[in-house]
């Protein structure tokens, strides 16, 4: 079947369309064809070595689809299923076909396009998990860091539900769109501490960064108990300043609330760009560029 990753690590070079074997179902996976896989900064750092996976390998972390085949012994899902869920080991998706993981996939709602369905294992599922675990009650005030970008606009939306005040740092072009979702939106770059204060004069309660490096180094000035310092984009930097990595709840249970939300009209996955596999080169390179708006899918196959 085709599909597109890499041939080995690296950069966007080593980058290909790769024919490969339909695989096989094993235990806890569901295969799936897919419909629409979306598009992650975790792709290109698992294609440049980041998390030590070597190529040949597809790319593809969170895919919806319908299912085609059990592995052993899964239960709660049949053949023919809308289903949306993370793909085993953080790649295949990808592809015609694909492997999910059965504990963390979940039937697609009537009411919950696959676009956004399968933009929700990942980026909305990550900020849902940082909320959990940051601890920050009603009347707070949250800084995201990078809140223009496919995970920072869930993370806006789930923490004003939980009835937090947000600051949203993002580029000017990205100012109205955070502004959108509830957020005080605050300009990156020099000075941006002067500019937080200015927005939060009580000071921010907790910090969520989607930036890293520099950035990251920063806004962590900000926040004097670093139990409430989290980061997804810089795991070098965070444990540098003391902070926290998100650690990801993968279950049916954390997409199943997700997908309510969605079809209640209350989670907006704001999916910007829908482009076809045929131009999977051009969505990565928009994602690693750090210039996407929102959420950046793939469509694999027709309705």
């Amino acid at each position: 079947m085709r599909a597109y990753g890499f041939s080995e690590t690296g950069g966007p070079e080593k980058q290909t369309f790769l024919d490969v074997p339909v695989p096989t179902p094993g235990p806890d996976e569901l295969l799936v064809r897919v419909r629409v896989a979306g598009v992650n900064p975790g792709d290109w750092r698992v294609r440049d070595g980041s998390y030590g996976t070597t190529g040949p390998a597809v790319l593809g972390r969170e895919v919806a689809g319908t299912v085609t085949a059990l592995g052993p012994g899964v239960s709660g899902f049949a053949v023919g299923d809308e289903v949306f869920g993370g793909c085993p080991g953080m790649v295949g998706g990808w592809a015609e076909q694909a492997l999910v993981t059965a504990s963390f996939a979940a039937h697609r709602p009537a009411g919950v396009a696959p676009e956004a369905a399968a933009a929700l294992p990942v980026a909305a599922g990550t900020a849902h998990d940082m909320l959990e675990q940051i601890g920050l009650g009603p009347g707070a005030t949250l800084l995201v860091n990078g809140a223009g970008g496919g995970v920072g606009v869930p993370a806006v939306q789930l923490a004003r539900a939980r009835g937090l005040a947000v600051i949203g740092v993002a580029s000017p072009a990205k100012h109205e769109l955070v502004a959108g979702f509830g957020a005080v939106p605050v300009a990156y770059g020099p000075g941006v501490l002067d500019r937080v204060r200015d927005a939060a004069p009580a000071g921010v309660d907790g910090v969520f960064d989607l930036a890293g490096g520099d950035a990251l180094r920063t806004v962590a000035q900000l926040v004097g108990d670093r139990s409430k310092l989290f980061s997804v984009a810089d795991r070098a930097v965070i444990a540098e300043v003391g902070g926290r990595v998100v650690e990801r709840d993968r279950s049916t249970a954390v997409l199943d609330e997700l997908a309510r939300l969605v079809a209640a009209g209350e989670l907006d996955p704001h999916v910007t760009e829908v482009r076809p596999l045929d131009e999977a080169g051009e969505a990565l390179a928009l994602v690693e560029s750090g210039h996407a708006t929102g959420k950046v899918v793939l469509r694999i196959a027709a309705d």
